[in-house]
């Protein structure tokens, strides 16, 4: 590593020979093969743009010049070339973030882990210079052609066209891929100009053929000249882009670094909206990455750097759970069709699309067309299951509520990794779907606690055809089967209230445990009963709305508490609490679930350690608050 480890900054590229930045590329590859594989993380798509990042370090001048990456899991080797070396603890507690970070360099100028939306910031930012007289401040927006599916890009596309004078570039780094291979219009476009030789090659071969043709070749070499940008449409039909205005540089090969300063100075020159489309290679010159064809590594936990195989395997997880009772289901009933945004294999539904081709529809990076175009086959008779992970849905709220919900459709969502998932950060984490969920009117919302509740409360959703249901569970390794011991109303208990020495029928706890919750709920119950408290533990299973049998169960006990992988604002305790109020069921409540607060980049243990859900913390609270009750009883 000779020459990374003399970049300290991107200036230091400057001093480089062509042939050392050739090598440097070579050595960043290595690193990232060698450092990635230790931690796990996104290592294909940033063995895809390292020659197009180290070319737009020489052309730009960061941070003056502002460089965006969206969704920011190809920011690696730009963390590389600012300072960045140290990957031992990628995406773990006190190390690197896995994304773009603020609170780590001047040169991370925003956070977005979500797709889709860097043209936006762009758009702003640039007419912020305008503003403020930096006209002399290229805006570089890097959004890959998985990204440009997503309607948010369009709209900025519009706004950014619109503005002839703002210097932004746009690099579109096109390697054919989101997670998966990009799909729908916009990438048969793409793939038109990559296949195409280009007008400018037609033109010099017409040149020279028609001016060695006697009297008239002379002329019609001129006409056809004339007519460059009609034959540019027809040869290379890059007209898309523009028509909406924007001046379009392209393709590029990405992995010439000639070849991209060159596209890029020019693009810089401008001083107005540019196009620069540079065609890449997802999982470059890692041949295990190259050899897999259904992410090209997107992805990786900790793998052995020669095979790029799995150090060690973990047991059956939550997404292949659903994937495997989605092919069933799929089997038993013709109705039953898949919708994913662009992830495919990430949400488990590839099984299911190798099943029934017909069945599946990509709809690229796009949730909100995703939910409407779901509401769409439902109103005509089929029932659409939409998996997502749970952290987009709030991208699909407005149509969740308006086109589903208002028209009382039987549309199922399925949101995966939903809770804290962990190492990929804020913007990942799960938090937000059960409190969002809980203003749309009619909705069902379950939350099964294992593999088997999973099964069975997707069956029992895709039976409900006229309101939107909602399935959402955890990421990673499901545990062992949690066995319900009884029944109240449709609520699963998991643990009932032994029986007092003094003789009242009441016990100290009613802990309602909410979905993967369940062994954190169930080990608070033991540590409780150590101390002398009583405690029932019940899982609702559905958790929207609340169960009817809830209050007269809850009467039952002197203090309720609720734990929930999910924000306490508007959470499952809220709801439960404004249920018992309702009920007339005054008791004391604690509400157990996730600060609303952007939480960093650790393990799932770590996070839930710092936020106090495992059942030590749970349990000293409780019961500290059941202590505090008897004092005041005996008092009174």
């Amino acid at each position: 590593m000779a020459l990374l480890t003399r970049i300290r900054g991107p200036r230091d590229l400057d001093r480089l020979t062509p042939a050392q930045l050739a090598d440097l590329a070579e050595e960043i590859r290595g690193f990232l093969v060698e450092e990635v594989s230790k931690t796990g993380g996104h290592l294909g798509p940033n063995l895809g743009v390292v020659e197009l990042t180290i070319a737009l370090h020489r052309v730009f001048d960061s941070p003056r010049d502002r460089i965006l990456f969206d969704t920011g899991h190809q920011s690696y080797v730009h963390k590389l070339l600012t300072g960045r070396q140290d990957f031992s603890r990628l995406k773990m507690k006190g190390g690197l973030s896995g994304y773009p970070s603020r609170a780590e360099s001047e040169h991370d100028v925003i956070e977005n882990s979500h797709a889709s939306t860097v043209l936006g910031y762009a758009d702003g930012l640039a007419k912020a210079n305008k503003i403020q007289g930096h006209r002399d401040r290229p805006v570089v927006a890097v959004i890959g052609d998985g990204a440009l599916t997503g309607g948010m890009a369009w709209e900025a596309l519009n706004n950014i066209a619109d503005a002839k004078d703002l210097p932004v570039v746009i690099v579109v780094n096109d390697n054919e891929r989101s997670y998966s291979p990009t799909i729908g219009g916009l990438a048969n476009h793409l793939a038109t100009l990559r296949t195409t030789q280009g007008y400018e090659r037609f033109l010099s071969w017409g040149k020279d053929a028609l001016q060695r043709t006697p009297v008239v070749g002379q002329q019609l070499f001129e006409t056809l000249h004339g007519a460059k940008k009609g034959l540019k449409d027809f040869i290379a039909p890059q007209g898309m882009f523009e028509d909406l205005g924007l001046k379009y540089i392209g393709p590029i090969d990405g992995h010439d670094l000639t070849a991209l300063e060159s596209a890029l100075t020019k693009a810089r020159g401008f001083g107005g909206p540019v196009i620069v489309h540079c065609l890449t290679e997802k999982g470059r010159g890692y041949h295990a990455a190259e050899n897999n064809d259904e992410d090209r590594f997107h992805a990786v936990g900790v793998i052995h750097p020669e095979t790029g195989l799995p150090i060690k395997t973990s047991g059956k997880d939550w997404t292949s759970v659903f994937g495997e009772e989605m092919v069933a289901l799929g089997r038993e009933r013709r109705d039953i069709v898949a919708i994913t945004a662009a992830m495919l294999h990430p949400v488990g539904l590839a099984p299911f699309a190798k099943a029934f081709p017909n069945r599946i529809f990509d709809v690229g990076i796009a949730e909100q067309h995703a939910a409407v175009s779901a509401a769409g086959l439902a109103t005509n008779g089929l029932h659409p299951v939409v998996a997502v992970y749970a952290t987009f849905l709030n991208r699909a709220f407005d149509q969740v509520l308006m086109d589903v919900a208002l028209h009382k459709l039987g549309v199922t969502f399925v949101l995966d990794r939903a809770g804290v998932t962990g190492t990929d950060g804020a913007s990942h984490n799960g938090m937000w779907d059960m409190s969002i969920l809980q203003v749309v009117p009619g909705l069902r919302l379950a939350a099964p606690r294992d593999a088997d509740q999973v099964r069975a409360q997707l069956r029992e959703a895709v039976e409900v055809d006229d309101a939107p249901t909602v399935v959402r569970y955890s990421k990673g390794t499901v545990g062992p089967a949690v066995p319900a011991v009884g029944k109240v109303g449709g609520m699963d208990v998991l643990r009932e209230n032994p029986a007092r020495e003094d003789g009242d029928r009441r016990a100290d706890v009613l802990i309602v445990s909410v979905g993967a919750m369940a062994p954190v709920c169930l080990e608070t119950a033991e540590l409780l009963a150590a101390e002398g408290i009583t405690a029932t533990v019940v899982d609702p299973r559905w958790v929207k709305p609340v169960d009817p049998a809830l209050p007269g169960l809850a009467a039952e006990h002197r203090v309720v508490v609720t734990v929930e992988d999910n924000g306490r604002a508007g959470g499952v305790g809220s709801a439960i609490a404004q249920t018992l109020r309702d009920a007339g069921v005054d008791l004391p409540l604690r509400d157990f679930g996730i600060p609303q607060e952007f939480l960093d980049h650790a393990s799932r243990g770590e996070i839930m350690a710092e936020i106090g859900l495992t059942a030590p913390d749970i349990a000293r609270q409780v019961s500290a608050l059941v202590s505090r009750l008897g004092a005041r009883a005996v008092q009174a």
